[in-house]
């Protein structure tokens, strides 16, 4: 297993444990990526791995193997080490059991986001939603808005650049708001 520097991340090319699948009620919610989930796609969540990153994933019991694409966040289950979609899982063999023991390969890693969004806070009284917002124009951020299907209004800070990152991630603390949600930005 070797180890690898990503973004101030270390990941390893190597790593093995239990994968699970997922399906279902998640169908065509939205990913920690923003994407909408779909189980027909070879996508995938894992804990910390950088969207967008490409794994082989190969069952230790089958020696079946599948690519997926990280686009999500998960597994949050102790023990296991990705989450794949069905269309995955069904290519190594492990619908039905659930859950299989596996070996991730990372086979390309994505260039590091030139800019992100920032979802700081969601409210269900919208008024909440848009004071906030007039409270982070006044710090010279670029704000958004975002309705939930459950009604929630979301509040982001959007087109924050690389180099601007870690700045306004402490400017949110300062406000009140130290564990923000950060998205790459995929188009300007």
């Amino acid at each position: 297993m070797s180890v690898f520097l990503l973004g101030g991340i270390v990941c390893l090319s190597a790593e093995e444990g239990y994968a699970s699948w997922y399906g279902g009620k998640f169908q065509g919610r939205k990913t920690a990526n923003g994407e909408i989930f779909d189980t027909e796609k070879h996508t995938a969540a894992h804990k910390t791995l950088p969207f967008g990153t490409m794994v082989k994933v190969t069952s230790l019991e089958t020696s079946q193997s599948t690519t997926v694409r990280i686009n999500d966040r998960g597994p949050f289950v102790a023990g296991r080490i990705i989450d794949l979609s069905r269309i995955a899982a069904e290519e190594i063999g492990m619908v039905g059991a659930g859950t299989a023991r596996v070996r991730l390969e990372i086979l390309t890693r994505p260039e590091p986001a030139n800019h992100y969004i920032i979802q700081v806070a969601s409210f269900r009284n919208k008024d909440n939603a848009f004071v906030l917002g007039e409270k982070l124009k006044a710090k010279g951020f670029s704000v958004y808005y975002e309705v939930t299907a459950a009604g929630y209004t979301r509040t982001f800070v959007k087109h924050v650049s690389r180099d601007n990152l870690d700045a306004a991630r402490q400017i949110l603390a300062d406000m009140g708001y130290p564990g923000p949600i950060v998205r790459e930005l995929t188009t300007e």
